[in-house]
């Protein structure tokens, strides 16, 4: 019972935004301090899609379906992020376990740079191509006349979300987690009281329908980066940017790009591997991929706070790293996979039982609800296999080894995801089923192959 209570005692400290010491002392209360800010932020970075899901979902099918298009398009966006993210959190904590508060700062303001250039060109791309775009990834006329503008903002307006994405790594990386999610939380509050007002219409606001989503969500990400961005600069935080710190470093940049082209080739290889069952699913038709929408929305929802437990462990293992504990950083991470391994088995309980139940929430048509339930059902069976390959990715990518997930995720969804995808449901006529089914496969034989790479230890010799 003390136990317990001690636990839920460190849960409430670290939502405060209370600090503990990631060099020593016990490990798990690090972890917990840690963990905690960056799994409630990851649920809130996933809270956008649920919330815009839910409110799409009252408007058509097709709505929902040029949703589930354009995030898949997205996730090149999310992959870009992610990945100079991965990279910027990876520096800034080898320079914060080094104790080199100015080099951390440095780092941060080079990151800032590139992700600004990388959002910019790819706001052109979807402002002038949003139409072709849903034409290549197999939108009917019907779906790109009501969704153009949907995808048209979101692209456009991408800024926001890399610009989201590479600060709260930054403060990850410094260990000010809490900065992170509350700055994701203030986003979310504005996108849950400003979908339903441009969705539907209120007062002198017309009804936008799909387009309003796009609104909303690009206002409150907007204002979200702008909470980051006062306190990255007044001082306050972890890590302090100042005038000085703004001059263009080349060794800095090519050394973030090098850790950053790992960690975003990563995503991208993930990236472009959804985009393709995305496509594969537009084959059987508007519902199946808006219950394919459905479902991967919900799952990514209890995805994320998982990813936030992997997050901690990346920054453990970086500023550990830099700290010269090898050891305690690797304990960290099979730490950190136990406690994963915990909250996710309880998901996947959950989502056996109550499958439908959950996309009904979502949905009243009888198709969309027996796909988004198949998803749920079939995919959390790989549950406990992903607990800890999300913990052993990020830690190789807190290392600053981003060449080795890269090159797993390579032969894992592009050579095998996708083959295995259009197998079982085109050729062997598996339908939606087998897509659901090549995630599950291809996912627990990547935490396989990566635990094994991982107990080599090749990753605490890697210098950044």
């Amino acid at each position: 019972m003390n136990k317990i209570k001690l636990f839920f005692n460190l849960v409430l400290r670290a939502a405060r935004g209370e600090s503990s010491n990631i060099l020593t002392g016990s490990l798990d209360r690090a972890i917990i301090m840690l963990a905690i800010p960056m799994v409630l932020e990851m649920s809130m970075e996933s809270l956008f899609a649920i919330v815009d899901v839910y409110f799409v979902s009252k408007v058509s099918t097709n709505a929902v379906a040029v949703v589930g298009l354009t995030e898949s398009m997205l996730t090149i966006v999310y992959s870009l992020g992610w990945g100079l993210a991965m990279g910027a959190t990876a520096m800034v904590a080898r320079r914060i376990g080094e104790k080199d508060e100015a080099g951390a700062a440095v780092s941060a303001v080079q990151s800032l740079y590139i992700g600004v250039l990388l959002a910019l060109i790819i706001g052109v791309i979807g402002i002038f191509y949003s139409e072709d775009l849903l034409r290549v990834m197999g939108a009917t006329e019907e779906v790109i006349t009501e969704g153009k503008s949907f995808t048209k903002i979101m692209l456009g307006g991408n800024i926001v979300i890399m610009l989201l994405f590479l600060i709260n790594g930054i403060f990850r990386g410094a260990g000010d987690a809490v900065l992170a999610m509350r700055s994701l939380i203030f986003a979310n509050i504005l996108n849950i009281i400003l979908d339903p007002i441009f969705i539907f219409g209120l007062g002198p606001i017309d009804a936008m329908g799909v387009q309003g989503a796009a609104v909303a969500t690009t206002i409150g990400r907007s204002c979200g980066v702008i909470y980051q961005l006062y306190h990255l600069f007044n001082g306050k935080a972890i890590i302090k940017i100042h005038k000085e710190n703004w001059q263009f470093n080349s060794d800095v940049i090519k050394k973030l790009i090098d850790v950053s082209l790992g960690a975003t080739g990563q995503f991208i290889i993930q990236s472009a591997s959804w985009i393709f069952l995305v496509r594969i699913m537009s084959h059987f038709g508007s519902q199946a991929l808006a219950g394919y929408t459905i479902g991967i929305r919900v799952i990514v929802f209890t995805l994320m706070p998982a990813f936030g437990m992997a997050n901690a462990a990346a920054t453990m293992v970086g500023q550990n790293l830099g700290a010269k504990q090898p050891d305690r950083a690797e304990s960290a991470v099979w730490r950190a996979g136990f406690f994963n391994v915990i909250f996710m088995g309880f998901i996947m309980v959950i989502f056996l039982l109550l499958s439908k139940p959950i996309v009904s929430f979502f949905t009243t048509d009888p198709a969309v609800i027996e796909s988004a339930a198949s998803c749920l059902s079939i995919v959390s069976l790989g549950y406990l296999f992903y607990a800890y390959g999300m913990i052993i990715a990020q830690s190789f990518n807190g290392a600053g080894d981003t060449r080795t997930p890269t090159i797993l995720n390579f032969f894992i969804f592009w050579l095998f995801q996708i083959p295995l995808a259009y197998t079982l449901a085109i050729i062997m006529n598996l339908g939606p089923q087998g897509v659901f089914a090549a995630i599950v496969i291809s996912e627990s034989a990547l935490t396989v192959v990566g635990y094994l790479v991982f107990k080599k230890g090749k990753w605490k010799l890697k210098e950044i």
